[in-house]
């Protein structure tokens, strides 16, 4: 597998290390030539001297010769950015890191299917140890090319639960609007706005990022 980073910050450092444990071929785009330099004795991977967001750079790492592309520098919008470019570009799967959490509802909006929130998910795990209880991912415990995927409601698509766009095979399991999350039944409604949280079949992901696609 081939990773590419937008970033050498340390969530980037300790992913490589981990992925070369692995046999992983990793790539990192690093603007700070020093970051680069400091690094480039202890990381046993490539390095590019470059603005992670610009088309031209992404292009130069190969985008159809790699598996994933994780932004994950620390900055939010760049990571926004380089995540839309890279996904333009051809990259087959690209990772998100925000530490605004109201930068989550535009990641959802624009599409990015893997926007994480590493402090936020870090405070939920700690809670749930605290609690007495073993964390848990329920992606991890999917099966049978299931995959869960978050989208926004349109203006075009409020209204009867029921009625959705969801593909064949799909199903909202829960919607979230402001603080409070829902499990919705037959019947319910659901507000432009809102955030639906869907159990939707691998190879129907395109099509559900497509049927919710943001209203121009």
């Amino acid at each position: 597998m081939r990773a590419v980073f937008v970033g050498a910050s340390t969530l980037s450092v300790m992913t490589v290390r981990a992925l070369a444990a692995h046999g992983h071929e990793s790539v990192i785009i690093e603007r700070d030539q020093a970051r680069i330099d400091a690094l480039a004795d202890e990381l046993d991977c490539g390095f590019v001297h470059g603005d992670g967001s610009r088309p031209a750079v992404l292009r130069d790492v190969g985008p159809r010769e790699s598996d994933i592309l994780l932004c994950l520098s620390n900055d939010d919008q760049d990571n926004i950015i380089a995540s839309l470019v890279g996904r333009a570009l051809g990259f087959g799967r690209v990772v998100t890191r925000i530490e605004d959490p109201d930068f989550e509802h535009i990641c959802t909006e624009l599409g990015l299917d893997y926007p994480i929130v590493p402090d936020r998910e870090t405070a939920r795990a700690l809670q749930e140890l605290c609690e007495g209880h073993e964390p848990g991912d329920l992606t991890a415990v999917l099966r049978g090319g299931y995959r869960l995927r978050s989208v926004v409601v349109g203006e075009s698509h409020a209204g009867v639960v029921d009625a959705l766009p969801l593909p064949d095979g799909a199903r909202c399991i829960a919607v979230n609007r402001g603080e409070r999350t829902t499990l919705p039944e037959p019947g319910d409604t659901v507000a432009q706005g809102d955030q639906l949280l869907v159990i939707c079949p691998e190879d129907a992901v395109t099509r559900l990022r497509e049927a919710f696609a943001p209203e121009q």
